[in-house]
């Protein structure tokens, strides 16, 4: 049974109480309708005026103008998507799961295979000893001096931040999306295939009625930066200066839901665009709050509104913390750990 009241006075650096977080959770058939109509009908629309302006052989660059535009209606279409994936959107799971697959196939996600990856970063978030399952890939000091040349070429050019949003959404939701993880069950693979040929039957569509060319020149820029914008979201919300990670046998999901997850406070026009994403803190303590209810919450329950806050300004420096230092309990770069001696990154300096 959910419980009404959390209480956090076990955490020192959050002696504080919730409050009863129940009515936040409660779906609303209005705003969920209103926010696909402001979110879907400009995106086909972007889409349409896309595809005109390429035959009537406009100048291309208004084109990827738009595409950007378009881009942030995609953002949008994927949080609608992740509220899906939690059955936190709508009252019903049904309207849940079939829109969770519409909205997964816009973004070239499959939607058992996503959900259950994510489900799983849910509940491993900060945690040392269960990493590796849709999270981003995070490497301990000790793990980094000790791995191969080979592991350190590939972290670095993982952790490198014009691969990782340039490269990135590209090979993840282009390629890595095409595939389930080793363990899936059933459901996965068949919610991995079904996306897939849908989405053979939608490029076909276009190859056919406006040509291949005309529809990567409007999906590849659309794709690389929404899934540049979400690459990003995803990472600042977990990799920041601050942030919480611990071993097992002191990880406390209470930490890490509001210490090991940013509230990161946007302009209100990226607000919009991310459905209020930003409040991760809140997000990871109660999965189930839609994103339409989110700021409502933040702005009623005092307690939520401790933590630490994180801006733009300030996330851009989250590209350069690289390794998690143990000793430390922080996140430190690559350069940080050239200028530390041996003493130091044993955590005895």
């Amino acid at each position: 049974m959910e419980k009404n009241l959390i209480s956090i006075q076990a955490e020192k650096s959050f002696p504080i109480q919730l409050e009863n977080l129940s009515n936040y959770k409660k779906p609303s058939k209005a705003k969920a309708g209103w926010q696909i109509v402001n979110t879907v009908v400009p995106y086909l629309g972007l889409w349409a005026l896309m595809i005109y302006l390429l035959r009537q052989e406009f100048p291309y660059w208004i084109t990827l103008l738009l595409s950007v535009v378009a881009a942030g209606f995609l953002v949008r279409i994927f949080i609608i998507f992740h509220d899906c994936c939690h059955r936190s959107y709508f009252d019903s799971a049904a309207m849940n799961v079939i829109f969770g697959h519409i909205f997964g196939i816009l973004a070239f996600t499959a939607y058992e295979e996503w959900r259950f990856l994510h489900l799983k970063h849910h509940g491993t978030s900060g945690n040392l000893d269960k990493r590796g399952m849709g999270d981003i890939w995070t490497m301990t000091v000790d793990e980094y001096l000790a791995s191969s040349r080979w592991q350190k070429f590939l972290y670095r050019v993982f952790r490198n931040p014009l691969l990782m949003l340039g490269f990135g959404p590209i090979f993840y939701f282009v390629v890595t999306q095409r595939f389930w993880h080793k363990q899936a069950a059933g459901k996965q693979k068949y919610s991995v295939l079904l996306t897939n040929v849908i989405l053979v039957l939608i490029i076909g569509i276009f190859y056919f009625s406006i040509g291949i060319s005309t529809y990567l020149a409007i999906q590849l820029p659309v794709i690389l930066v929404a899934g540049a914008l979400g690459i990003w979201l995803f990472y600042v919300q977990h990799q920041f200066e601050g942030v919480y990670w611990a071993r097992q046998k002191d990880w406390s999901p209470i930490k890490a839901a509001l210490e090991g997850s940013s509230y990161y406070k946007l302009p209100k026009v990226l607000q919009w665009v991310s459905r209020n994403i930003g409040f991760h803190h809140i997000h990871h303590i109660r999965p189930q709050i839609p994103n339409y209810n989110l700021q409502r919450c933040y702005n009623e329950i005092p307690a939520l509104q401790t933590v630490r806050l994180l801006t733009l300004r300030k996330s851009l420096s989250s590209l350069f913390l690289n390794l998690w230092h143990e000793q430390q309990f922080k996140l430190i770069s690559f350069r940080k750990l050239k200028s530390l001696s041996r003493h130091q990154v044993n955590g005895m300096g």
